[in-house]
C-alpha cells in the first residue's frame, strides 16, 4: 500500500452559496501501490483550479453536463505529473504527462488511456503552461475568437474583454491582436491588473470596474463602438458592453463568473432592454463550448506554443505552493485574487 495526501470535497456550498476553503479538506489516505497492465503511477507536479469547478461543487450537478464532486471523495481537474512506473505502452519513467481529470492528491495510479505525454521544449520548459496558455485555457481563448468572434484582419475591429486579467481573458486580449483586431480594451477589478494589461500584455486600455463607470469609460475608449466582446463575466458589466456594441457585432460567450453562485449550467437570460438591443443590432451571442472543437486542438496547440516561444503571447501565472492550499487557491481565483492562470505547485 502507498500513503498519499489528498484534497476532498468537505461540504457543498449550496447552489447559491459562495464557496470557502472550508468546503475542502486535506486528508491522508492509503491506496494500492500496484500498477496493473495499462496503468501508470504518477507523482503530481501541478494542479489547475478553474471557474467551471464551482458547478461541480453542487449536489444537483447534472452528470450529463459535468461530473459532480461528491462529499468526502477526492476532487479533480486539470493536472500535470511525472511518471514513476508504467505498464502502458508509450509511457516511461520520467515522462511528463497531463490529464483533464487529475485527482487532487500527491500520487496516483491512473489509466494510461487518459494521459497525454508532454514535451517541455514546446513551452521552453514551463510545464505549468500546459494547464493554461498551451492547454485548455489557451485553446478556449484562441478557438473562441476564431469560431465565434468573426475577426477579420484589416477590418479595424475593436474587441472588449471582461475578466481581462484572468487566465482566459489575459490571453484572449493578446490573441485578439494576433488574429487582426486593431484595438483591445480590457475590464478588470484592480489598478494593478489594469496596469499589467496595458504595460505588459499590450492592451490599448483597461477599465477598473470597481472604481470607474464602465459604460462611460467604454464610450470614451471605444469611440467607434465594440465589434467583438469576449465575455467572461456576464451580469452588469456585460450589459454595459452590449449597449456599446455595433450592428452585426459578436459576443463570444465564454464564461459567466459573476453568475456562478446563481444559475450554473446555463447563462441567465439578458434583461429585456439589453436583449432588445442585441436583437435590434443583430448581435450574435452563441455559447462557446470548447469540446465541440476537439478536432482543432492539435493545430491550435501548435499555434499557441509557437506564439509563446516567439514572445508574441505573454503568459501570466499566480502560483500557490502546497496541495493543502488547493481549496484556498480555488476560492481566491473565484474572487479575482489571481492575475493570469491560477496554478497549484504540488511538488518539484
Amino acid at each position: 500500500m502507498m500513503i498519499i495526501q489528498r484534497v476532498v470535497l468537505n461540504s457543498h456550498p449550496g447552489i447559491h452559496g459562495v464557496p470557502t476553503a472550508k468546503n475542502f479538506r486535506m486528508e491522508e489516505a492509503t491506496i494500492l501501490d500496484k500498477v496493473s497492465e495499462g496503468q501508470v503511477k504518477v507523482r503530481t507536479l501541478y494542479l489547475s483550479v478553474d471557474p467551471y469547478m464551482r458547478y461541480r461543487m453542487n449536489e444537483d450537478c447534472d452528470p450529463g453536463y459535468m461530473m459532480p464532486w461528491k462529499v468526502s471523495e477526492v476532487a479533480s481537474g486539470g493536472g500535470i505529473g511525472i511518471v514513476e512506473q508504467s505498464k502502458e505502452a508509450g509511457f516511461s519513467i520520467g515522462d511528463f504527462v497531463t490529464s483533464f481529470n487529475w485527482p487532487w492528491q500527491t500520487k496516483a495510479i491512473l489509466d494510461g488511456k487518459q494521459l497525454e505525454k508532454l514535451n517541455p521544449d514546446l513551452v521552453d520548459g514551463h510545464l505549468s503552461y500546459f494547464l493554461g496558455a498551451a492547454g485548455l485555457t489557451g485553446l478556449t481563448a484562441l478557438l473562441g475568437i476564431r469560431e465565434k468572434g468573426h475577426v477579420t484582419r484589416g477590418a479595424n475591429q475593436t474587441m472588449v474583454v471582461s475578466g481581462a486579467a484572468g487566465a482566459c481573458g489575459s490571453l484572449a486580449g493578446q490573441i485578439g491582436f494576433l488574429e487582426g483586431c486593431s484595438r483591445v480594451v480590457g475590464i478588470c477589478g484592480t489598478k494593478e491588473k489594469c496596469s499589467i494589461l496595458v504595460s505588459e500584455l499590450g492592451f490599448d486600455a483597461a477599465i477598473n470596474y470597481k472604481e470607474e463607470d464602465v459604460a462611460q469609460r467604454l464610450r470614451a475608449l471605444c469611440p467607434k463602438g465594440v465589434d467583438v466582446y469576449f465575455d467572461n463575466v456576464g451580469g452588469d458589466i456585460s450589459n454595459a458592453v452590449i449597449e456599446q456594441m455595433n450592428t452585426n457585432s459578436h459576443i463570444i460567450l465564454c464564461g459567466q463568473i459573476s453568475q456562478y453562485n446563481n444559475d450554473m449550467a446555463h447563462p441567465p437570460p439578458l434583461p429585456p432592454a439589453i436583449e432588445e438591443i442585441r436583437k435590434a443590432r443583430n448581435i450574435t451571442s452563441d455559447r462557446f463550448l470548447l469540446p465541440n472543437y476537439v478536432d482543432k486542438y492539435p493545430a491550435s496547440t501548435v499555434q499557441l506554443c509557437q506564439w509563446i516561444k516567439e514572445g508574441k503571447l505573454k503568459v501570466k501565472e499566480t502560483v500557490v505552493k502546497g496541495l493543502e492550499n488547493t481549496g484556498a487557491a480555488f476560492v481566491s481565483m473565484m474572487s479575482g485574487g489571481n492575475i493570469g492562470k491560477q496554478i497549484v505547485h504540488v511538488s518539484d
